[in-house]
């Protein structure tokens, strides 16, 4: 019998057959061919469309993918990190709900807020489980890590680690936006960084005239002059004889009408030797203020005590001592008495809907009163 047939009667041989017979090549073959069908089926098993895996059945071993089809580490670790509700990678802190779902700080904070104005409970939108600032917990390793990827500079479109792309943009790229060191005189140009020397060769504000300049400083001084009253005014309140402050907290309440409304209110508090209350309402009392995407806070001072006399004041709100939020000062003025013992409202000088969502996502809102009696 030829080798080519003691190959194919090794391979066919019946299973209860004996090997004793073959030789060693015969064997040898017949290992070889039986590892080329077995892959050649598990091939076909791959490529071959049937019924789904049973998920309770252990995992199998996986084909590697090629690196095109798989994509970069970067674009799969961004599915992996981003923001359960923007889908973005977070800026800044990472919350995330006891079932570990992640949430940039933007987020947690407007879904908290928006909870506080529809009067239910915050939940976790892949779960549904309970969120608050006592239930979530920061994610430092999901922080560090969204810090190392990549990102593109704005300005040059290079890719640099997301903890060094502040410095970068700031003072590094040659292609971020600047201006003029002649803006103080009027020069309105702006332009990439890196062209700024020939423009500053060639710019025509250093050779104005006197009077040209003269106009030009008077409109900043306009500015100037207004931006110094407000804290001219403070300075001057601060030499009244009768100052007082005190901290005060908002709390929650809905009105009792058909459609009820959220607005805050304060506990009485002694300033002057006169009680008071604060109340804060949301958009002026808009009807769903949980469906506008512009969030404000305006508040009023009311006098509880009677009066003599006519009690003229002037009074400001600003951030308590620990809070984070920006609130630009600003003095009102009312003369309380009897018949007039509450002003009217008027906006917290908050910047924006960020920080009221901040102030709303609070289980209260603590800031600091002043009231400056106006001597007569």
């Amino acid at each position: 019998m030829s080798s080519m047939e003691e190959r194919d009667v090794g391979v066919v041989a019946a299973p209860g057959s004996s090997s004793a017979g073959m030789g060693v090549g015969a064997v040898g073959a017949a290992v070889e061919a039986v590892a080329v069908v077995a892959a050649m089926q598990e091939e076909v098993g791959i490529r071959r469309e049937g019924p789904e895996p049973d998920p309770d059945e252990p995992p199998k071993k996986r084909v590697r993918v090629p690196d095109g089809e798989s994509g970069k580490l970067e674009e799969r670790l961004y599915s992996v990190l981003c923001c359960t509700v923007c889908l973005d990678l977070p800026k800044a802190s990472v919350y995330q709900c006891t079932n570990g779902h992640l949430m940039c700080a933007g987020c947690f904070i407007h879904l908290l807020a928006d909870s506080r104005l529809k009067e239910e409970q915050a939940t976790c939108p892949n779960c549904r489980c309970e969120i608050s600032k006592n239930l979530c917990c920061r994610n430092l390793a999901v922080e560090k890590a969204v810090s190392e990827l990549p990102t593109e500079c704005t300005f040059c479109i290079k890719q640099f680690p997301r903890s060094s792309l502040g410095r970068h943009q700031k003072e590094e790229c040659q292609d971020r936006v600047t201006q003029c060191k002649y803006k103080r005189i009027g020069c309105p140009w702006q332009g990439p960084f890196h062209e700024l020397p020939a423009h500053e060769s060639e710019c025509s504000h250093p050779s104005k005239t006197g009077t040209e300049l003269m106009g030009i400083l008077g409109e900043m001084d306009q500015n100037h002059r207004r931006d110094m009253q407000l804290y001219n005014s403070i300075f001057g309140l601060l030499c009244y004889e009768k100052i007082g402050f005190t901290e005060v907290q908002f709390r929650p309440y809905r009105t009792d009408d058909f459609i009820t409304r959220l607005y805050y209110e304060t506990p009485r508090f002694t300033v002057l030797n006169q009680t008071w209350v604060l109340k804060a309402r949301v958009n002026d009392s808009e009807r769903n203020p949980n469906l506008s995407c512009k969030r404000t806070l305006s508040f009023q001072l009311i006098l509880k005590s009677k009066v003599n006399s006519a009690l003229e004041c002037s009074f400001l709100l600003l951030k308590g001592p620990y809070d984070d939020v920006r609130i630009k000062p600003v003095i009102h003025h009312h003369s309380f008495c009897n018949d007039a013992n509450e002003t009217e409202y008027v906006p917290l000088p908050i910047s924006d809907s960020v920080e009221c969502n901040k102030l709303l996502a609070a289980k209260n809102i603590n800031l600091r009163l002043f009231i400056f009696q106006v001597q007569k």
